[in-house]
């Protein structure tokens, strides 16, 4: 029985109709761990990850999650399919106060079910106490590290089934972005699915269990955990500028 949330076959995929970004993409993620996805700026991830949410939509190819099709499906439904996507680049209304920005997916999912709403909301506080003292702040005046706490307090909401992590730690501080990646470990340790794309190649290793590593739009290696650990893969320690 396959242990697959998430499998693409054969994706090929571009923003314009002749010119293809991914080419013959096929990869699986495992229910309940976090598979890491590397690779140099301009290879394709963020691509990739537009594409699972339905932004891009294959020339060819399928996406399959929990068993269904969902190749090409309307990004405004991925909440109710149990999928979350935190983008690189913010994706809060920065008018809106920190509280408005955190209700508006639990609105979309729970409707008008004030009580529970109110209740996730407390526990997101208790998971991400620095946002209590700023809810009512415009999420536009935040930093971008408070920003990028507010894009994971978000995530943990609404309860996602798999969480798509796209460049967390990019601009972020070395102090922020750890405590990024310990928001990750927690989604993983309640048994959330994540894939994470991460310019951080040592730490995508250690914190995935499966690792892809993609080149010019294509996957060009994969493996587990501790094929990566130690002596990195060739091409990868290429990136790094280390010397053998």
């Amino acid at each position: 029985m396959s242990t697959a949330l998430l499998a693409l076959a054969g994706v090929t995929a571009g923003y314009v109709a002749d010119i293809d970004v991914l080419r013959n993409i096929s990869l699986s993620i495992d229910k309940g761990r976090i598979t890491g996805l590397i690779g140099l700026n301009g290879a394709g991830k963020s691509t990739l990850m537009k594409t699972i949410c339905g932004f891009v939509r294959p020339h060819a190819g399928a996406i399959q999650y929990d068993g269904s099709d969902i190749t090409g499906i309307p990004p405004h439904t991925l909440i109710d399919r149990g999928i979350w996507y935190v983008p690189q680049e913010s994706s809060l209304f920065p008018y809106m106060s920190v509280a408005d920005n955190l209700r508006l997916p639990l609105q979309r999912l729970l409707g008008s079910r004030r009580g529970e709403i109110d209740a996730r909301l407390a526990d997101a506080l208790v998971r991400f106490p620095a946002l209590a003292e700023r809810m009512r702040v415009p999420a536009g005046n935040l930093s971008g590290g408070q920003q990028k706490m507010v894009e994971f307090a978000k995530a943990w909401l609404v309860r996602p089934r798999l969480c798509l992590v796209d460049e967390p730690s990019v601009g972020l501080a070395p102090i922020v972005a750890a405590e990024v990646y310990r928001f990750i470990e927690l989604f993983a340790s309640e048994g959330m699915t994540i894939l994470l794309v991460d310019h951080n190649v040592r730490r995508v290793v250690k914190m995935a269990e499966y690792v892809y590593v993609m080149s010019l739009g294509e996957i060009t290696a994969r493996g587990r955990r501790e094929e990566f650990e130690g002596d990195l893969h060739a091409q990868v320690r290429a990136w790094l500028g280390v010397n053998f």
